[in-house]
């Protein structure tokens, strides 16, 4: 199966990437109650085995859980064999959640994941959500010097802005910007992904099935455990989910005759984007992991690109990414740096 994974460049910064990433959020937290540490292990392992090697986590998975489990499936050689990414600047505190970027907190932020991870370098640090409270230019400082002092190789931000990506780019080159990007979550093509081509970023696409939702269809709404933050999302009200199901359908259809998995047809949508992005789908099941592999190997032309897009295009998709659980790309504008 390894032989499936081709090699990709993510960025112009040197980064080498495999075509597909995995996605951990879901192992340790948001989807459910966390999975069994043991078998989650043995996924991340299996993952590396088959060629898979950029590994995606987060401080606030868990919340600091899911970076734990990765420093334990990544002990006895196996940290040599990946490219690490994790983020930072969601802080939860008082039990409040605030969005952070000051310079003494991107560092005790970066200190604490490395300790977590049990590594001596991060090789892709992005900041997950933009702090709007301060200028980009001083949070990339403070990320300029990680990357100076050897803590951290490439710098990455997540649902930043245009304007945002050029301000912090200036400073020090990015070299990925994670962002949701599927079939049924488009918004970013118009400004977002123009950009990060005009600058040589790579592109990282989170969510890349619709949350499960293009794998799975509407039946999943019916089996969301109480720790599922998949519930409160506006596409799985029940207002909007009829509406939503239509998509599942025609993309299964569609996957019928093509002889693939309506996941696999949806994956195989983002890898046809260009050779500058790596979907990064997340699971908890080797099955599923190797069904999204198989997803490498689906050619899709451009009629049938098309033909997708028409089927799921923004004026189909009912309901907001988030509403207001989270914030995104779209309110991420900083304040302007003061002479």
């Amino acid at each position: 199966m390894a032989d499936l994974v081709r090699r990709i460049k993510l960025g112009k910064q040197g980064l080498e990437v495999s075509a597909q990433g995995l996605g951990c959020m879901g192992m340790s937290a948001f989807y459910g109650p966390p999975k069994p540490e043991q078998e989650m292990v043995a996924l991340i392992q299996h993952a590396i085995n088959s060629g898979i090697t950029l590994l995606d986590t987060s401080d606030m998975y868990g919340p600091f859980t899911n970076e734990l489990l990765l420093g334990k499936a990544l002990k006895d050689g196996w940290r040599e064999k990946v490219e690490l990414a994790s983020k930072f600047g969601i802080n939860f505190a008082d039990g409040k959640r605030e969005i952070r970027g000051d310079p003494q907190y991107v560092r005790a932020a970066c200190e604490a994941s490395l300790k977590r991870l049990d590594v001596d370098c991060i090789d892709l640090y992005y900041q997950h959500r933009i702090d709007t409270k301060i200028p980009i230019e001083i949070t990339m400082g403070e990320l300029k010097k990680l990357v100076e002092e050897g803590k951290i190789k490439y710098i990455g931000l997540s649902e930043a802005s245009a304007s945002t990506i050029r301000r912090a780019h200036a400073v020090h080159p990015i070299t990925a910007v994670q962002l949701e990007w599927s079939l049924w979550t488009r918004d970013v093509e118009e400004d977002v992904i123009p950009t990060c081509r005009e600058l040589g970023i790579g592109i990282v696409a989170y969510s890349p099935l619709g949350r499960g939702f293009l794998s799975s269809g509407p039946k999943m709404v019916e089996n969301f455990s109480k720790e599922d933050f998949r519930q409160y999302l506006p596409r799985f009200q029940p207002e909007n989910i009829e509406q939503n199901k239509l998509i599942f359908d025609r993309v299964s259809e569609m996957a019928a005759k093509k002889g693939c998995t309506p996941a696999q047809l949806a994956l195989a949508w983002v890898h046809h984007q260009g050779e500058d992005v790596c979907p990064i789908p997340g699971t908890t099941k080797i099955e599923n992991l190797n069904q999204n592999i198989g997803a490498l190997s689906v050619k899709l032309s451009p009629e049938e690109m098309a033909e997708l897009e028409s089927l799921a295009s923004a004026d189909i998709v009912r309901g907001d990414r988030y509403g207001a659980l989270s914030s995104t790309w779209k309110n991420s504008d900083t304040p302007p740096l003061s002479s």
